[in-house]
C-alpha cells in the first residue's frame, strides 16, 4: 500500500520514528481531532483535551515532524493554526503484528477508537436532543454488534465491500447540503470457542439494536 493525500500508510519497519510518534494517547486524540473538526489552535485543543496549551503545542509539533499535520492558514498573526494532512492512517494488521512497536500502535490506536465511539454517542444525543441534527438522522443512525460466522477469506471480502460502497457514498454526496460527519467505526474481530469452564457470555453480548450499525478517529488497520 501507497500513501496518498487522503491515506497516511504506516510501514512499521520504515516508518519507525513516525509510528513510535503517533504511539502517544493524546497525539492520536489530537490528530483525530484536527481531521473530524478541522484546523485548530493549540489553545483550541488544548480546550477540548483539557490539556495545557504548552503540551497541546508540544504534541502538535511532533506530529507535524512526521507529516501527519502541517500549519493551516491564519486567520490572524497571533497563533499558529494546524491542520491535518491526511483523513485517514492506515496500515497492513499482519506486518504490525511483526513487531512488539506495530501490535502496541494497533492495540492502542483500537483502545482510541473505541474511545471515540462513547465520546461521539455522547455528542449525538446531545445533538438530537439539542436540535441541531433534524428528525431525518433518527432512523438512519444506530449501532449494531452482529457476530456472524465468517471465514478469514470471508471476513476480508467484507471489508473490501464495505470500503467500496463507502467511497461510492461518500463521493455521491460529497455537494449535497444535507449530508453530515458520520462516525462510521466497523469491528471484525475473530473469537475462539469459549471454554465452559469460563461461563456464559456477558448479557447482551451478540445483541443487535434496531438499523444497522452505521458507526473513527480516521485510524484503519487492513489485512
Amino acid at each position: 500500500m501507497d500513501s496518498d493525500e487522503h491515506n497516511r500508510v504506516l510501514d512499521p519497519e520504515h516508518d519507525t520514528a513516525a509510528l513510535k510518534a503517533l504511539t502517544h494517547p493524546l497525539r492520536i486524540r489530537l490528530l483525530g481531532l484536527l481531521r473530524q473538526d478541522g484546523p485548530a489552535t493549540a489553545s483550541e485543543l488544548a480546550t477540548r483535551t483539557g490539556e495545557s496549551s504548552a503540551s497541546a503545542s508540544y504534541h502538535l509539533r511532533v506530529l507535524a515532524k512526521y507529516a501527519f499535520i502541517a500549519e493551516a492558514e491564519h486567520r490572524d498573526g497571533r497563533e499558529r493554526r494546524w491542520r491535518a494532512l491526511h483523513t485517514v492512517t492506515s496500515w497492513s494488521n499482519e506486518a504490525m503484528e511483526s513487531s512488539a512497536a506495530g501490535r502496541a500502535f494497533v492495540s492502542l490506536a483500537r483502545r482510541r477508537q473505541l474511545e471515540h465511539l462513547e465520546s461521539s454517542l455522547a455528542r449525538h444525543e446531545a445533538d438530537m436532543a439539542g436540535g441541531r441534527l433534524g428528525q431525518e438522522w433518527v432512523e438512519a443512525s444506530g449501532i449494531s454488534d452482529l457476530m456472524p460466522r465468517l471465514t478469514p477469506g470471508s471476513l476480508n471480502e467484507l471489508w473490501e465491500t464495505v470500503a467500496g460502497k463507502l467511497e461510492e457514498l461518500t463521493a455521491r454526496d460529497a455537494d449535497d447540503p444535507r449530508a453530515e460527519h458520520v462516525v462510521l467505526l466497523t469491528a471484525g474481530l475473530p473469537l475462539a470457542p469459549r471454554d465452559p469452564e469460563d461461563g456464559d457470555a456477558p448479557e447482551g453480548e451478540g445483541a443487535d439494536s434496531e438499523g444497522a450499525n452505521r458507526e473513527g478517529t480516521g485510524h484503519k488497520g487492513t489485512s
